[in-house]
Formats: structure tokens, C-alpha cells, sequence
């Protein structure tokens, strides 16, 4: 009998349900970790150099950007809070056992969302209400809370790749807990890095995609070019530094997951010279079908010599790996995310040549039709690198102390089948909504800068700079917005 099916016999009836859930939850969650994460570092960015250079370009954008930060936010803010819920209601044999250890993780991430909340609205309100300097100062702290929320999290999740800690009693619950061992592990550093540096590409991908957009349509203004220029610098500065970073990861994974490593390069014995595999399919008996085949490149990578030594999938019985089917899912999802990452560097290379050779943007629409795609193509490249991680890791949810059916919930499958549809219908809605309320933003902003060209009042915070006072209403003339017209107070005069 095919080994999936095997392995899938004897599961419970909830594992899928539970799986596809948590699946479609995070896949969702992550599209808007990237501006989570990097946008606020994006922006400030833009900020120091409207307040440095006195460029009220760079201060609109800036302005704007953190309102779309908010709204990005307030929309992680829903996603993430069903992610916590369902690790304790899907997942309970994990967290009951494994949740003094490394919930420590969720803690810090939780901590550090509330400061990261606190802070966007300070940010936000700050605007056209602070001195310049100090608005920009308590912004500042923004980017660290957004690291420090991930840090949590990436915690949480390298202690399940590489758990270490604490000590097993006689009934095979941990005890004796050491938070810092826990927090550190072996995978820690790597994986946290190379998130972290993968979301900055991200944003900065997908921010200036935006503008390469409007650069195509003809909108090729001084606002469209610093908006493109910042983000996409930002994003092809770190790209490079992020392929050493992945060859960084994917060596720790060699080393300290072995089998994991094997199922992402297909590899079914140990041996040495080992070839590389680009796609392809790996057949329950061991065969490969399909791909491209490189002789020994695979043991040239992992160890640098042909000669190195890589374990394979048959080192450990059938029930200790991933299936034939998981590991060619996680061999398609990593090397895709190879395949974008070296293309993305190749437009990094072609923007550095034209600026630091001939100090202008590139001249040729396919440079920005490819800008245009980099922002989509690198989260491609985040949700590939996630399904590398996760299902590389099976059947562990904690590797090589628990197994995911051992701490799945034991609710009847049919009511998850049921949450699961409740869940997609539920974020068509929300994330149909965000885009709307982005458009509705990216519409309203288009005419106040027409309406500006044209020498009218906006009645935007920025019209005509984002700090001081607003204008004055002039007698017998409606306010701007259509409200009421603004008292001594509310107009910041005295």
C-alpha cells in the first residue's frame, strides 16, 4: 500500500481538518506580516529624509504610508488573534505538555504587539500635533517592537525545530526549564534572520511595486520616483545579504535536521555525491521523476566537497518522515523560493548597475513591469518558505518528541470541516475589505493631489505641511471636509 495512505490510516479523523485550518490561517496571516514587520523601519526612513532634506514630498509619503500601516495592522491584529486561539483549540496535546517551555515566545510576542499598538497610534496622532524632532523620535521605537514581535515568535518556533531546555521525568513531562536554552536554540539565530531579512525585501518590493506600477502608466513625478526609489533600494541592498542568509538556514538544517534536509533535497539514502534535484518528484519507492539533475551538486552544497556525506529519508523508520508526497511538496516550495530569490537578485544587480553607474533609474518599462511583480513574487517566496519549514518538519510538531497526531484536538472532524469553511468565507470578507479601504485610500489621495496642482484646499493634515498648524478657514467659506468649522482650539492657534 502507498505509504501516505498508510500513514493517513491510522491518523485521526481531525489531523486534516486541523492541518488545513491552521494552514489556511497562517498562509493568510503571513501576506501582511512583511509590512508588519518592515513597514514602520520603511517609514521612518522616509521620514528622516523629508525632516533632513526638508522635503515635504518625502514627509506626504511618509504621512500616508502610516496610515496604511495602521489599517494593515488593525487587519493583523484579527488574523493573528485566531492564529493564538487555534494553537490552544486545535492543537491542546501541545500546549498542555509543551507550553511552559516554549510559550515563553508567545509572551514576548504578545507584549511586544500591545507596544507596537501604543506606539502607531502615538505615531500616527503625532502628526501636525508634535514638534518635528520629537514626533519623529517616538517613532523611533517602532521597528524594535516590530522585531521584538517577531523575535517572539520565531522563538516559538525554532524550539519546535530544534527543542532543547528542559529535562523529561519518569512520565515524559518536562521539567526543570531553562527559559534562555529554550528561547536560544540552535535554529534560532538562523531562522531569525533570514525572516527578518526576508520580510525588509518584502515590503520594500512590494511598497515600491506600487510605484513601478504608476511609473508604467506615465505618472513619473518626483512623488512617484522617491516612492519607488527608497523602498526598492532598501528591498536590493538586503536581497544579496538574504541568499547568504538562506544558505546560512539550509546548512544549520544539513546539521541539526538531517532527515528535514532530506526530504527538501529529495534525497532517499545516505550517501555521498549526491546529485541536486531542481523540482521534480520523489515516488514512495525512492525514484525521482521529472527535475533537472545535477551530479553531486547537492553534496557540494551541503559540505562543500562532492565527498560530503548527506543522510537520507531511509536513515529513519517510515513513520519518522515526511511522506513521499510532503517531502516533494517541501522540495517544489523551497527550491520555487531559490527561484525567485535568484531573480530577484538579478533585478537588484540591474537597478545598482544604472544608479551607481549611471546615477539614474533604469530607462527600460521591463525593469519596472518586473519591479511591479517583485512585491507578489517575494511574498510567494515567504509563504514557500513556511511550507518548506512546516512540512519538512512531519510528522514532528515537535521534532523527535511529539507527533502532530498526538496533540491534535480531539473536536469531530466534521465541526472543523465546518470552521474551516466559516474561516475562508470570513477572510474573503476581511481581506476584500482591506483592499477596499486601501483603494478608497489610493483614490482619495490621487484627488487631493489634483485638487493641490489646482491651487485648492485639500483640508488633507499634509496639504501644506505636515507640522504646525492648520490654515484658517476663511470667513463665510465652508471648511474643506464639509464639518464644522474649527474653534480656536481645534486649529492649534491660540
Amino acid at each position: 500500500m502507498h505509504t501516505t495512505v498508510t500513514l493517513l490510516a491510522g491518523a485521526p479523523a481531525q489531523l486534516l481538518p486541523a492541518r488545513e485550518l491552521m494552514a489556511f490561517t497562517l498562509a493568510s496571516h503571513i501576506i501582511l506580516v512583511p509590512l508588519g514587520v518592515a513597514l514602520p523601519l520603511i517609514t521612518l526612513v522616509m521620514h528622516y529624509r523629508g525632516l533632513r532634506r526638508n522635503d515635504p514630498v518625502a514627509l506626504l509619503l511618509a504621512r500616508r504610508w502610516s496610515a496604511v500601516m495602521a489599517v494593515q495592522f488593525a487587519v493583523g491584529v484579527v488574523t493573528g488573534t485566531v492564529l493564538s486561539f487555534e494553537f490552544g483549540l486545535l492543537w491542546p496535546g501541545l500546549m498542555g505538555k509543551w507550553g511552559g517551555v516554549f510559550g515563553i515566545g508567545f509572551g514576548v510576542e504578545a507584549w511586544a504587539f500591545f507596544l507596537e499598538a501604543v506606539l502607531i497610534a502615538i505615531y500616527l496622532y503625532g502628526w501636525r500635533r508634535l514638534k518635528p524632532r520629537t514626533h519623529f523620535l517616538l517613532g523611533l521605537p517602532l521597528p524594535a517592537a516590530a522585531l521584538l514581535g517577531a523575535f517572539g515568535i520565531l522563538a516559538a518556533n525554532a524550539w519546535m525545530n530544534t527543542p532543547q531546555g528542559f529535562t523529561l521525568d519518569a512520565d515524559g513531562k518536562p521539567v526543570d526549564v531553562h527559559i534562555w536554552s529554550a528561547i536560544f536554540t540552535p535554529m534560532f539565530g538562523p531562522q531569525y534572520w533570514h525572516f527578518v531579512v526576508a520580510m525588509l525585501i518584502t515590503a520594500g518590493y512590494t511598497v515600491a511595486g506600487v510605484y513601478a506600477v504608476g511609473w508604467l502608466r506615465g505618472r513619473r513625478d518626483r512623488y512617484h520616483r522617491l516612492g519607488f526609489t527608497v523602498p526598492f533600494t532598501l528591498a536590493a541592498v538586503f536581497t544579496p545579504v538574504q541568499f547568504l542568509l538562506g544558505d546560512s538556514i539550509a546548512r544549520s538544517v544539513f546539521h541539526k535536521q538531517p532527515v528535514k534536509f532530506a526530504a527538501t533535497e529529495l534525497v532517499w539514502r545516505t550517501d555521498t555525491h549526491v546529485p541536486e534535484y531542481i523540482f521534480g518528484r520523489l515516488h514512495p519507492d525512492g525514484s525521482i521523476s521529472g527535475g533537472i539533475k545535477i551530479p553531486q551538486f547537492d553534496s557540494l552544497l551541503a559540505g562543500f566537497t562532492p565527498g560530503t556525506k548527506v543522510t537520507g529519508l531511509t536513515s529513519v523508520p517510515a513513520d519518522d518522515r515526511p511522506t513521499a508526497t510532503q517531502a516533494t511538496i517541501a522540495h517544489w516550495a523551497f527550491d520555487t523560493m531559490v527561484v525567485i530569490g535568484s531573480l530577484l537578485i538579478l533585478l537588484a544587480l540591474w537597478y545598482g548597475w544604472c544608479r551607481l553607474r549611471q546615477h539614474r533609474l533604469p530607462a527600460s518599462p521591463w525593469f519596472f513591469r518586473g519591479a511591479a511583480c517583485a512585491g507578489v513574487a517575494s511574498v510567494v517566496a515567504v509563504e514557500c518558505g513556511w511550507i518548506t519549514a512546516e512540512v519538512g518538519r512531519q510528522p514532528w510538531i515537535v521534532y523527535r518528541h511529539m507527533r502532530i497526531a498526538e496533540a491534535v484536538t480531539a473536536t469531530r472532524s466534521t465541526s472543523l470541516w465546518i470552521m474551516l469553511g466559516l474561516v475562508v468565507v470570513v477572510y474573503v470578507f476581511i481581506f476584500g475589505s482591506l483592499l477596499a479601504v486601501l483603494l478608497k485610500m489610493r483614490t482619495n489621495w490621487r484627488l487631493d493631489d489634483a485638487r493641490r496642482a489646482a491651487g485648492e484646499r485639500t483640508g488633507e493634515p499634509e496639504a501644506d505641511t505636515p507640522y504646525g498648524p492648520r490654515a484658517r478657514v476663511p470667513a463665510g467659506d465652508p471648511p474643506p471636509d464639509g464639518g464644522t468649522r474649527p474653534g480656536p482650539a481645534e486649529d492649534g492657534r491660540p
